[in-house]
C-alpha cells in the first residue's frame, strides 16, 4: 500500500488533549506523505484557523473538523463532524459552550476531589497543559504523572480517575442523535467515531437506524484500536445501513505513546478515497 495515497481523518492537537500544535500536525503529516489530514479536536474549533493556514503554507489538504462527546442511552459515543466551512466555526463553538460549562464544573469537582484526598494538584496547573478553553481527564492524568502520583497516564485512568471511583464524574452530554442533526445543520459530514469500542454490535443495530434517519453519513471502519475482526464487522454495518467508511489514527502525540500519525500502531491505512467520498457528502466551502 506504500504507493497508494492515504489520509488520516481523526487527529487531535494541543487545543484539546493532544500534544502537537496544529502546525506541527500539518508538518508531520507532510513529512509522512499523508495526502489529506483532518483536525478533530474534542468539542472545540479553536485550533482550526492555525490548522487551515498551516495546510496552505505546507501545501497539504486539511479538513476542518470537530469531535463531539455525546451519549446514547447512557453510553458515551463520539461523533465527528468533518468539512465545517469557516463561516460556521463560531456557531459551532456557541453550540458547544453549554457542554463546556458542564465540563468545567466536572473538572472543578475532579480537582477538588483530588485535593480532598491529599493530592497536590490545582485547576491552574491542569489548564497550563492545554492551549484550549479547558482541560479534561487526560490533562489531569498527565499532571498526576508529572508529579509522580502515577507511573503512566493509563494507570491514572485505571485507578484514580476511573469512572465510579469517586473523583471523576462525567459531565452531562448532548445526545448522539442531536449531535448528528447539528452537524448536518451546518452542511458538514457526520461520522460515528470508533464504533464497537463504545457500543456492542447489538447496540449498533439499535443505534444506526435512528442515526441514519438523523443524517449520519459514515462510521469509522479503519481505526488504530481495531483488529481485523472489528474492521470486518464495521464494514458489514456500513453495507447493511448504506453508510460510508471513514478512518483515522486518533493521534494525540505524546499523550498516547505508540499511536503514530497516519499509521496508528503501524498497520493502519486509510485510503485517500475516503476523504473524497466524505467531502462529497458535505456542502463544504473552502
Amino acid at each position: 500500500m506504500a504507493d497508494k495515497k492515504r489520509c488520516d481523518l481523526h487527529t487531535h492537537s494541543n487545543f484539546s488533549d493532544g500534544t502537537y500544535t496544529p502546525t506541527e500536525l500539518v508538518k508531520k503529516a507532510k513529512s509522512l506523505n499523508i495526502s489529506a489530514l483532518a483536525l478533530t479536536d474534542h468539542n472545540t474549533t479553536a485550533g482550526l484557523k492555525e490548522f487551515m493556514e498551516a495546510g496552505k503554507k505546507y501545501d497539504l489538504i486539511t479538513v476542518p473538523g470537530c469531535e463531539f462527546s455525546t451519549e446514547f442511552k447512557g453510553k458515551e459515543v463520539h461523533m465527528v463532524g468533518l468539512f465545517f466551512s469557516e463561516k460556521y466555526w463560531a456557531e459551532v463553538d456557541d453550540f458547544l459552550e453549554l457542554m463546556h460549562l458542564a465540563k468545567r464544573n466536572s473538572n472543578i469537582r475532579m480537582i477538588e476531589n483530588l485535593q480532598k484526598r491529599g493530592y497536590d494538584v490545582s485547576f491552574e496547573e491542569a489548564m497550563a497543559l492545554t492551549d484550549g478553553s479547558g482541560f479534561n481527564r487526560a490533562h489531569v492524568a498527565r499532571l498526576l504523572l508529572a508529579k509522580g502520583y502515577v507511573e503512566s497516564v493509563k494507570q491514572a485512568f485505571d485507578t484514580l480517575l476511573k469512572d465510579g471511583n469517586g473523583i471523576y464524574s462525567p459531565a452531562r452530554k448532548i445526545t448522539s442523535i442531536a449531535a448528528i442533526r447539528f452537524i448536518k445543520t451546518f452542511r458538514a459530514t457526520a461520522i460515528m467515531a470508533h464504533p464497537l469500542l463504545n457500543l456492542t454490535y447489538n447496540e449498533m443495530l439499535e443505534f444506526l437506524p435512528e442515526a441514519k434517519e438523523a443524517g449520519l453519513d459514515a462510521i469509522e471502519t479503519r481505526y488504530t484500536e481495531f483488529d481485523e475482526e472489528m474492521t470486518n464487522t464495521a464494514e458489514s454495518l456500513i453495507r447493511k445501513f448504506d453508510l460510508l467508511p471513514s478512518g483515522g489514527s486518533d493521534f494525540h502525540g505524546d499523550a498516547k505513546p505508540g499511536i503514530h500519525l497516519g499509521t496508528g500502531r503501524g498497520k493502519l491505512f486509510v485510503p485517500y478515497e475516503y476523504y473524497e467520498d466524505l467531502k462529497a457528502r458535505s456542502f463544504y466551502e473552502e
